[in-house]
């Protein structure tokens, strides 16, 4: 088999595609994330805590110089807080999503099914074991 007829059967594969489309989604859900922590709640955050602003937080290990092109070290604190809150949204909103999809599943589950109706097997083998009864008493 040619290594273009595999690829090609490996990229119409159905699972692949679920997880492109998974990813597609997903990243477009980070950017609305990104924005939701940046534009709308960091704001009134910062806005309690007397207008801090958590992206510029810094902790400088070692000054910059420009003269002598030294860049600046320093540990992004208030970054890392922006994307920990980021990631706590995304966390809640995928449990929010995944607990409504189980509950639905519950529902399903619990939805009465219709009774089939006995095999053929099922019928002679109940008629046997009413005759046995019979003869038993």
């Amino acid at each position: 088999m040619s290594i273009i007829k595999e690829f090609k059967e490996f990229a119409v594969r159905g699972n692949v595609i679920d997880l492109a489309v998974g990813v597609i989604i997903g990243a477009a859900f980070g950017k609305i994330v990104t924005s939701l922590v940046d534009d709308i709640i960091m704001p009134p955050i910062g806005y309690l805590t007397g207008g801090i602003d958590f992206a510029d937080k810094v902790l400088v290990l070692k000054e910059g110089d420009a003269a002598n092109k030294i860049a600046e070290v320093s540990v992004k604190y208030g970054q890392f807080l922006n994307t920990l809150i980021q990631f706590l949204i995304v966390a809640f909103c995928i449990f929010l999503i995944v607990k409504a999809i189980n509950s639905m599943k519950r529902k399903e589950e619990v939805a009465p099914s219709i009774p089939t109706p006995p095999s053929k097997e099922e019928v002679l083998l109940t008629q046997i074991r009413d005759i046995l009864r019979e003869k038993k008493d």
